[in-house]
């Protein structure tokens, strides 16, 4: 068991290279993850028990109602008000929290009370907390240890009470709250205890994701005492219906001897969280369920492996793989059974899973691209997941899907890039079933939409979005061009040339937005003519505070957000010189922000903002202008300035996982500017080795030479052995598996400086 402190595990020497710092390379291990990493600050994790991608994250909350609680839970917070079991990762919006377990001695007390004063409520402060994958524990003040495990679809709770009264308040009215909440946001929902002590459950929530639906099914270790169910806070009887429901269990000697609950969830039907607890809990053996979870996740984060760096950085980057190891969740039962984006029932065959949480405006940029190289199977159902979501979908491709229902979040429709690269990358999927709403998304202008997708018929006239037209213009004219990029994939796999050529000839419509005399994106508008006033650090043209030109971006991080036509954007600003003058000026300039952005524009380095996904990629666009040492000093600056191994160690929203990929993916020492192209472009490798498990019981080893904190810079790369000139590397060389080796200086070098070694871009070389 690990306390909130990670630590890295030490390894045994390799040979030594004559280089600086090979005397100390170790042999590559899993190291041991921090799971408060990202639970302060704004990163909007969690700590508690989950599986790998399971449908249960049985977690404590200490706050339901401000932005940093998004996960439920802030590192901040001194008080927890109970243990939920549905939580989301990394997410700049809340929802979720489902069946929240009180477990505590006094007077019964039905609401939480404030933060501020946790005395007035069920709230409890708590000491001794303590977390490792797969299990939590915590000490209350009430004197009850709480410890937490999960299976896939069931979480497992043990509670050891002092000696005396004591009892658990079951909430089902808890949820995500916050000011912007307005209506009912519970109906539907109902209780039932059956004579054999078996509680079960139902509700519908209109919080974010509108109308998802949660059942539950849940059992004690011990016959309860007493049992009093509540209806907005009055008695009621078994079998209750209405909107806010409790149920508390007492026990007049609770420290008789430990509580166990164990609770399976589904977003089917009660049947199916019943199937959930009898197959995955049958018992009541808490510490063998704890043990499974801790061998899962062992043979899971065994996936990528590294030696060197400080033992501070070897605990980020467990902890990164950790959260990439979190999402999308599963949202299939037991027998298959999963809620479409059509709101209706679906049965999947053997073999075949469902999963919820994609939030794909982020995670389409390194995380999907990670699973591809390190879990190929797993990439493998999220894309035939994808593929049956796109058919199913009154909205066409998914946009930000959760828990059965289209959020229409952020902008675009981001899961036709995850398509297109696992497409390129010859995963195996029915492409062409999800061709035809991809189709109506691209081209017809009576497609339905909803937030993500406005403007498209403007988009298709004009070549881009007008400022005075659509907010978000010119973020949504750059993201709907590459998104027709991708498209353009899927559209050759269905055998749809024509269109496929149309898209690719589309997806150029980044230069609409750009002006090349002034070198930045600029808000458009539907006479053609440029915003006159324009400051590229402002967000909107207009004197609204709500009305913004970008996507929780400005001008200066919008400049950068074209991926797939390198090469066309530097011509466009000028060519080379005059293009790293403007990466220069975008790393240099005044990190001042207007009074209305957002704060998921974070982690500044000048005014490149690391904390949100936009330009993530931009520091590795210097290697597309013959200067790769300048991507290769700012990688590793990122690498080592914007992660740290405690709470407040993610530096923003880590997004289903996307910011911690950026960091397992570029401390390796490679990146995907475009993930559909299957490349990656080289950068600066943080640690001086490093093993990963690849598919079909392939491995690749990466090492760098010479590596140093003051040596970022690449001398010499070679593959398997062989010199290897190219500043990137493909996908398909990769998966095969081998050893990648760099040089490392503490100068720049001549390395991929030549165009003929440059990355590829739109489908052609730079020379």
């Amino acid at each position: 068991m690990m306390a909130a402190a990670g630590v890295g595990l030490a390894g045994v020497g390799l040979a030594g290279a004559g280089l600086p710092g090979a005397a100390h390379a170790q042999r590559p291990v899993a190291g041991r993850p921090d799971l408060f990493v990202g639970t302060g600050g704004h990163g909007h994790t969690f700590p508690g028990a989950t599986m790998p991608f399971g449908m249960v994250q049985l977690s404590p909350d200490t706050d339901n109602t401000r932005w940093d609680a998004c996960s439920g839970y802030h590192r901040s917070d001194g008080s927890i008000m109970g243990f939920s079991h549905t939580h989301l990762s990394g997410t700049g919006i809340g929802d979720m929290l489902d069946v929240l377990v009180v477990p505590t001695r006094g007077a019964l007390q039905l609401v939480p009370g404030p933060l501020s004063d946790p005395d007035k409520g069920y709230r409890q402060r708590f000491s001794d907390e303590q977390a490792e994958p797969g299990y939590y524990r915590v000490r209350l003040e009430s004197g009850v240890l709480a410890e937490l495990t999960a299976t896939e679809r069931t979480g497992w709770h043990r509670y050891t009470f002092p000696k005396g009264e004591g009892h658990v308040l079951v909430d089902f009215a808890h949820m995500i709250l916050d000011v912007w909440d307005k209506g009912v946001l519970l109906d539907e929902a109902s209780l039932h205890l059956d004579e054999d002590g078996l509680l079960t459950g139902s509700r519908r929530v209109h919080r974010w994701a509108k109308g998802r639906r949660i059942h539950f099914a849940m059992r004690l270790s011990r016959t309860p005492d007493r049992v009093q169910f509540f209806s907005d806070d009055r008695p009621a009887t078994n079998g209750v219906q209405g909107e806010r429901l409790k149920v508390a269990f007492f026990f007049d000697d609770a420290g008789e001897a430990p509580l166990l609950i164990k609770t399976g969830i589904s977003a089917v039907d009660v049947a199916g969280a019943k199937a959930a607890l009898a197959a995955e809990a049958p018992g009541w053996n808490f510490d063998a369920t704890a043990t499974a979870a801790r061998r899962v996740w062992a043979k899971e984060l065994d996936a990528v492996q590294v030696a060197g760096g400080s033992d501070a950085q070897r605990t980020i980057m467990a902890s990164a793989f950790y959260h990439c190891s979190m999402g999308p969740t599963s949202f299939t039962d037991r027998d298959g059974r999963y809620i479409g984006l059509d709101r209706q029932v679906h049965t999947l065959p053997a073999g075949e899973k469902a999963f919820s949480a994609y939030s794909l405006w982020d995670t389409y940029r390194a995380f999907h691209p990670l699973m591809t190289l390190v879990r190929p199977g797993h990439a493998a159902l999220l894309t035939r997941d994808l593929v049956r979501q796109t058919a199913e979908s009154p909205y066409g491709p998914p946009s930000w899907p959760l828990q059965g229902v289209e959020t229409g979040t952020m902008i675009g429709w981001h899961a036709v890039p995850v398509l297109a690269e696992a497409c390129r990358k010859g995963i195996k999927a029915d492409y062409a079933a999800a061709w035809p709403n991809i189709r109506r998304r691209a081209f017809d202008r009576d497609f339905k939409d909803q937030d993500n997708s406005l403007g498209r018929g403007w988009y298709m006239d004009l070549g881009y979005v007008p400022a005075d037209k659509v907010f978000e213009s010119v973020s949504r004219t750059q993201e709907y061009a590459y998104d027709d990029w991708a498209a353009a994939v899927i559209a050759e796999a269905a055998g749809a040339s024509a269109d496929a050529a149309a898209l690719r000839a589309r997806s150029r419509n980044w230069r609409h937005v750009i002006d090349a005399s002034i070198g930045f994106a600029r808000p458009r508008f539907a006479d053609r003519t440029w915003w006159k006033d324009y400051d590229p650090i402002e967000l909107g043209h207009m004197p609204k505070p709500w009305w913004r030109d970008y996507t929780e971006a400005n001008g200066w991080q919008a400049t950068f957000l074209n991926q797939h036509d390198s090469y066309g954007l530097i011509a466009h600003m000028g060519g080379d010189a005059k293009f790293v003058a403007k990466l220069d000026a975008l790393f240099a300039a005044p990190s001042t922000l207007p009074k209305n952005a957002p704060p998921d524009i974070s982690g500044l380095v000048g005014q490149y903002a690391h904390g949100n996904e936009p330009d993530q990629h931009a520091a590795y666009l210097y290697a597309f202008a013959g200067a790769p040492w300048k991507t290769q000093a700012m990688v590793r600056r990122l690498c080592t300035e914007m992660y740290k191994d405690d709470p407040d160690g993610v530096i923003g929203n880590d997004d289903c996982g996307q910011t911690s990929a950026w960091f397992v993916l570029s401390s390796l020492g490679f990146y995907p500017v475009d993930p559909v192209s299957a490349v990656y472009v080289f950068g600066s490798p943080l640690f001086d080795a490093a093993k990963l498990t690849l598919g079909g019981g392939r491995r690749l080893r990466v090492r760098a030479i010479g590596n140093a904190p003051d040596r970022p810079y690449v001398q010499s790369v070679r593959w398997n052995g062989r010199p290897w000139t190219r500043n990137w590397i493909a996908h398909a060389d990769l998966v095969q598996g081998g050893e990648l080796e760099f040089t490392m200086g503490a100068a720049p070098s001549r390395f991929g400086v030549d165009p003929r070694d440059r990355p590829p871009s739109f489908g052609r070389a730079a020379a």
